[in-house]
């Protein structure tokens, strides 16, 4: 099926009620039959629900749903988008281990890689996200993934795809990308050869900025992989908290079996059953949504690019562009709705942003409102100079997030900002 179709039917099977709409099972716990029942569930001898926080049947379908738009084997959905790049970093890495990353990263995953991670031993290692060979150099006997962005956040750069996860298969460790700019319907990175693609669904998913939530998606390649004993030893050996379970023997997808009953079970991020059905809701008009974002920001980012006060306008789609090539062939139907633009300096970047009247001062990206950000003086502002100009962030950058509001309008609210 296209992913229009697998948008609003994907992973859902009516239940006896024969409701269309996806019900919300809003509760913490479930019955068992019998006693011998709950210790099948336990020991996975049968399938079926625990606890909220380890399964739901709302969340279900949409872990369903994201994996076929994803093309991916299963899914686990997480109370956050940064809980969903933790739990994927910490799926695969313990202490004295190494995750190499792009420079050009959100400024909050790189905070999380480069000081909350690394006070529990967890190295991070970074590369210009244009440089592969960079990242080549950095794997060792303790690396255990490569992390990217499809289109970065904010410098809005697309990666090649092909030549990163050419060199993550040739060092045998799990490629992880970052798709929430992008989304499952402009960019499907497991169709790219990737292994592991995290989403933060609190933006383009539900679309209005109502819920926060995140998703991990496992690709097929995934398994393979993670049977490497020595590269990834707690995934074929006994796991002594949960019965000895060996999760590459266990017949389910490796990545999300251990994610769900070991750090979703043990650290608790999980999603709210009304979080999960507002984001199936988000899904069955994200194709449409996520394709009017991206006409409306190529149009301002081609008015931006001719106006005398701007220096420089990031877009993959705009000629010329740097990125140009790759979100041409990486990209379908569009390259989202962030851009971002440089005018001169610190000040003049905060007096365009207290300006506008139609954009809101806010730091989500993906809502049906449009958004201006200044990352210097917000998002990025914990980062270092050498790491805001690492991750293309300079001072005078400012970052907008393209809502569905009339394109004229916006412009014209950019107009009069300016000046």
């Amino acid at each position: 099926m296209e992913r229009e179709t697998l948008a609003i039917h994907g992973g859902y099977e009516r239940d006896s009620q024969k409701t269309m709409a996806v019900p919300i099972y809003m509760t913490t716990a479930y019955a068992f039959d019998s006693a011998e029942h709950a210790a099948n569930l336990f020991s996975l001898q049968e399938t079926g629900n625990i606890y909220t926080r380890i399964g739901n049947p709302t969340t279900e379908v949409l872990e369903r749903r994201f994996a076929a738009l994803e093309g991916g084997v299963t899914a686990l959905a997480t109370a956050s988008g940064m809980a969903a790049i933790t739990y994927s970093v910490l799926n695969l890495c313990g202490a004295g281990d190494n995750i190499v990353a792009a420079h050009q990263l959100y400024g909050g995953t790189v905070t999380l890689l480069t000081h909350t991670l690394k006070r529990l031993g967890i190295e991070a290692r970074f590369f210009d996200v244009h440089r592969p060979e960079e990242a080549e150099g950095l794997i060792d006997e303790r690396t255990k993934g490569i992390f990217f962005e499809s289109i970065t956040n904010p410098s809005i750069d697309v990666p090649d795809f092909a030549r990163l996860v050419e060199v993550a298969n040739r060092a045998g460790i799990l490629s992880i990308v970052d798709n929430t700019v992008a989304t499952p319907i402009l960019c499907n990175p497991i169709e790219l050869g990737v292994d592991i693609v995290v989403h933060s669904t609190s933006k383009y998913t539900t679309g209005q900025g109502l819920a926060l939530g995140g998703i991990i998606v496992e690709g097929e390649s995934a398994r393979k992989k993670l049977l490497d004993p020595d590269r990834y030893p707690h995934f074929n050996q006994p796991d002594p908290s949960y019965h000895g379970l060996i999760y590459s023997e266990s017949g389910h997808p490796p990545f999300t079996l251990r994610g769900r009953l070991s750090l979703l079970r043990d650290m608790g991020a999980a999603p709210s059953p009304f979080n999960s059905w507002l984001f199936i809701q988000g899904l069955e008009h994200l194709p449409l949504r996520i394709r009017r974002h991206s006409e409306s920001a190529l149009k301002i980012a081609q008015w931006l690019s001719e106006h005398p006060k701007v220096k420089g306008v990031n877009y993959p789609l705009l000629p010329g562009d740097p990125n140009f090539d790759n979100a041409r062939r990486y990209l379908k139907g569009g390259a989202s709705g962030l851009l971002s633009f440089e005018v001169e300096g610190f000040e003049e970047a905060k007096r365009i942003a207290d300006s506008v009247r139609l954009f809101s001062r806010v730091v989500n990206i993906g809502d049906s409102k449009s958004i201006i950000t200044h990352p210097a003086s917000t998002t990025h502002q914990q980062l270092s100079p050498q790491e805001l100009e690492a991750a293309g962030v300079s001072e005078g950058l400012i970052r907008l997030s393209i809502g569905l509001e009339a394109v004229e309008d916006l412009i014209e609210d950019l107009r009069e900002a300016l000046g």
